[in-house]
């Protein structure tokens, strides 16, 4: 068969057609070149692509250096409310003094702010700029704004420096920096156990500070403040403080027409300490339990609920009355109803619950007129068992030792009678956002008092005093 074939006409005629295929040369050896600059390629790109994370990283970390005016991301909030105000204080003109700070700020970065690797540095040094800066009662204080950088991300703190009166600016020393947030005041205050201190305190331009020292609770139910330092529209306050340790923490108030930017404590003291276990809190103690209504209160308990309103009102043990009005439990938790009175001052109203165990919470402050407290029902609104969460519609009741009944009244609704149990307490609902009003009558059916149900404090009114704010007090 096969000879046959080679042997037929068909033969030569395919033979000839094989030598016109144009056969390749072996492929291996262009597949093996390409392959070759493909691993060249590959490899200059991961080199290339490690240098350049190995040089960001550097650079993020701080051990690369990057130019000051180099651009960078911002990663945090600054107080834009001082940042964006001309430069206040005596200071303010002294170019050569702020340079030779600007000098110094640089050579030796007066903040070192935690990061996951390396620290935040000094950024362009052109762009330290004062805030703030005087000299005061032998101080010098200011407060200036420093860019900061770390890598890639930039912020930029205020920071406080101190010194003595006239001082160079190499004699300031740092005080103290803002935290990054957007924060319309910033305050400083320092004491000596030897010497006068100061407290200072600087917001929005235009604003009312004013520093204030011993409060006085009027009889008629408000609060007032010795005030120490007041600045009507500058913005800035300064008050001299006497040698620690101090009577109380002095508080500050900055305000603009209605809007109140930041009421609250200075801290900083050390303060003269309110002794839990001294003989005027022993006596105190004793006479607070006089009458005692509901589950009587451990003493560990009730030295910690009277302590805690002591501390929180600026007052101290001796000449102060305190009175347990009710005592119970609260989610498993000691509760009670307790009121505090100065010598000739307003009555203020503390609820309190708690354990050694979780902590204590404070769940009312309220400021009352003196007249006709011991009349008036008591309420407020139960948070929950932390005390952290807002709270719910439940509202605590607390009727006056006479009173045969309590009612609550919500909006234009009808008053509703309010339940009460042996220890005239009892509870109702409230929705969180409708205000309500609490009235106790006698058994001759005559309104003995009637107490608003304040809202819930906001966190901005927390540091301040019983009565600095609509939501702890009743007096207008």
């Amino acid at each position: 068969m096969t000879g046959s074939f080679a042997n037929s006409t068909l033969g030569p005629a395919l033979r000839q057609a094989a030598h016109g295929v144009d056969v390749p040369e072996d492929p291996w050896p262009g597949f093996a070149r390409r392959e070759r600059r493909h691993q060249r390629t590959r490899l200059i790109r991961t080199a290339l692509a490690a240098a350049v994370g190995v040089a960001l990283v550097g650079v993020q970390t701080n051990v690369v250096p990057l130019p000051g005016w180099a651009p960078g991301i911002a990663v945090a909030a600054t107080p834009t409310a001082l940042l964006d105000a001309p430069p206040r204080g005596a200071l303010a003109g002294d170019r050569a003094w702020l340079d030779t700070l600007r000098t110094r700020i640089s050579a030796d970065p007066p903040v070192r702010i935690d990061a996951p690797v390396g620290a935040w540095k000094i950024g362009d040094r052109d762009r330290i700029r004062l805030i703030y800066g005087s000299d005061q009662a032998g101080h010098r204080v200011a407060l200036v704004a420093v860019p900061l950088r770390y890598g890639l991300l930039t912020r930029e703190a205020l920071v406080w420096y101190v010194g003595p009166a006239g001082a160079g600016a190499q004699q300031m020393r740092y005080g103290g920096h803002s935290e990054g947030d957007d924060d319309p005041v910033l305050t400083l205050m320092r004491a000596y156990p030897d010497r006068a201190g100061f407290a200072v305190a600087v917001g929005p331009p235009e604003s009312t500070v004013m520093i204030s020292g011993d409060p006085r609770y009027t009889p008629r139910g408000t609060v007032e403040y010795q005030d120490i330092a007041r600045a009507d529209g500058v913005g800035v306050g300064f008050a001299v403080l006497p040698p620690e340790p101090l009577p109380h923490e002095p508080v500050v108030r900055v305000s603009r027409g209605d809007r109140v930017f930041f009421q609250g404590g200075l801290g900083g003291g050390p303060y003269a300490a309110l002794d839990p276990t001294g003989p005027e809190m022993d006596a105190l103690l004793i006479a607070a339990r006089q009458p005692a209504r509901g589950t009587p209160l451990d003493d560990v308990n009730l030295r910690t609920f009277v302590q805690t309103a002591l501390q929180d009102s600026h007052l101290p043990a001796a000449g102060t009355t305190v009175r347990v009005r009710w005592s119970g439990r609260e989610h498993g938790q000691a509760a009670a109803l307790l009121t505090v009175q100065p010598a000739g001052g307003g009555v203020i109203a503390y609820a309190m619950h708690g354990d050694d165990r979780t902590g204590w919470w404070t769940d009312l402050r309220l400021l009352l007129p003196a007249e006709g407290a011991d009349k008036r029902p008591i309420g407020w609104r139960v948070r929950t068992e932390d005390g952290a969460r807002p709270a719910t519609g439940e509202v605590r009741v607390i009727a006056p030792p006479d009173a045969a009944r309590v009612t609550v009244t919500v909006g234009g609704a009808p008053p509703a009678t309010v339940a009460l149990d042996a220890s005239n307490a009892g509870t109702t609902r409230v929705p969180a956002d409708q205000a309500a009003t609490l009235t106790a009558y006698g058994r001759d059916g005559g309104v003995l008092g009637t107490t608003p149900l304040p809202p819930v404090e906001k966190v901005s009114d927390a540091g301040g005093l019983p009565g600095d704010s609509p939501a702890t007090r009743v007096t207008p």
